[in-house]
């Protein structure tokens, strides 16, 4: 990870601020070679295993994330162990997003820790804030979900498909919709069928 201290704290701090040309503008565009060659290594390779530990601030062992993927930095991101990401994941990670083991993340996921605010003098002059996103252990998040800046998802909480999560989710929980919300507890249900009518093998 090569970008300076000072631009990281700029960026991870939850304040306004104006996106600066220059120091800022190099760090990341030395980032985004970075993933051009990540994106473009052979699957399996020491290449990309290498490159992975390169981009990210913090890749845990078993790791796996199919690409192409898209992200502003990836050094502001951190990855827990025996994690999963299908394919077109975006980080919008100019803040931190930390990511517990044993996470499974569907196609085409948005993480955005940044916006901007509303009134469009200050967005002219390429202002902006960032909150940070933290997905606890053994969650679940499914197809085209979007994450927003500032939230918390629980342990073992699952995400439906093409939900848009405005605000922190509880653990134990499976949540969907626009905005996404807790629909219901993981019960003792859960634990012997895999989907309705399904039910688990014995021994699994």
């Amino acid at each position: 990870m090569s970008v300076p201290q000072h631009i990281l704290d700029i960026m991870h701090s939850t304040d306004l601020y104006m996106w600066e040309s220059g120091e800022i503008d190099e760090a990341q565009t030395a980032q985004m070679r970075l993933l051009h060659r990540l994106n473009l290594s052979e699957p399996g390779s020491e290449e990309r295993e290498r490159l992975m530990h390169e981009f990210f601030a913090e890749v845990g062992e078993g790791t796996h994330i199919e690409l192409p993927m898209h992200a502003n930095w990836g050094c502001s991101t951190h990855w827990g162990a025996h994690c999963y990401a299908n394919f077109n994941l975006t980080l919008v990670d100019d803040g931190e997003i930390h990511i517990g083991d044993h996470v499974m993340i569907g196609p085409n996921v948005i993480l955005c820790t940044t916006g901007h605010p509303i009134r469009a003098d200050l967005r002219d002059r390429y202002a902006q804030f960032s909150a940070p996103i933290s997905i606890g252990r053994s969650a679940w998040l499914g197809a085209n979900v979007t994450v927003m800046p500032g939230v918390t998802i629980g342990e073992r909480a699952v995400i439906g498909a093409c939900s848009l999560v405005t605000h922190d989710i509880p653990a134990d929980t499976v949540a969907y919709g626009t905005p996404c919300r807790p629909v219901r507890e993981i019960g003792e249900r859960d634990r012997e069928y895999y989907r309705p009518g399904m039910r688990i093998p014995e021994g699994m």
